[in-house]
């Protein structure tokens, strides 16, 4: 994929990563459009891009996810590729969760996601991509972690399934599978307490490889265990 002029929804663009990805395509030359949830973080991200359209979603509404993708593709005459990169957590054992809560990571770690690009899928060409944060939970579940695993393991299975669906079209499906970011994230679990975790990777390195990996049509992203991003161009 040829970066300058893409046209790029980002799903989840005012969270740290999902921003960081938005700056970071820009700067490449993409053309931008940006959908969230919150109407006043979504205004103040759009802002710094000129033109840039935008699109409200609610991650339990999945026909909003639709409209979403078709509103900023009518805004960009189209749609080279879709980004999700937004989601929940939740931390405890699983006595402790609670079946609402395991409901709502489903709903918007798997359900959302899927919804957005059951939707894109439908426009999409040759030469076009999808690609969505999973995490390394999505390949080693943890521990006080299990239904936030599940939910991400869920959405990878699925990506995997469509990836294989979908080579013969040429439109590309990248797994943005990275480890503990430094973006807040487990700071805001809609459950529970975060463990101890270690120092988090830079959501910016990560933000480039996505660029990178999209460039390069690239089925995986990864990083080591000293946080830093690997691009794989075929999923494992």
């Amino acid at each position: 994929m040829k970066l300058s002029g893409a046209r790029v929804l980002v799903a989840g663009a005012t969270g740290v990563l999902g921003g960081a990805i938005v700056t970071e395509l820009a700067d490449r030359g993409a053309r931008v459009a940006l959908a969230g949830r919150d109407p006043s973080r979504l205004a103040q991200a759009a802002s710094a891009y000129a033109h840039a359209p935008t699109a409200r979603f609610d991650a339990y509404d999945p026909d909003s996810c639709a409209r979403a993708v078709s509103e900023t593709s009518v805004a960009l005459g189209g749609l080279d590729a879709v980004v999700v990169a937004f989601g929940a957590v939740a931390f405890g054992a699983v006595e402790d969760v609670g079946d609402e809560v395991a409901e709502h990571l489903m709903a918007v770690n798997y359900l959302a996601p899927a919804a957005f690009f059951r939707a894109a899928l439908d426009t999409l060409g040759p030469g076009s991509a999808i690609a969505a944060v999973t995490g390394v939970v999505a390949e080693r579940a943890q521990p006080g972690m299990a239904d936030y695993s599940a939910s991400k393991a869920a959405l990878r299975s699925w990506l995997d399934a469509v990836r294989r669906e979908r080579r013969s079209t040429g439109v590309r499906v990248l797994e943005i599978r990275p480890g503990h970011l430094d973006t807040g994230f487990a700071q805001r679990p809609v459950a529970g307490t975060a463990p101890p975790l270690p120092k988090g990777g830079d959501p910016h390195e990560v933000a480039a490889a996505v660029a990178e990996a999209l460039a390069a049509d690239a089925e995986l992203l990864r990083t080591r265990p000293d946080a830093t991003p690997v691009v794989e161009r075929r999923a494992r």
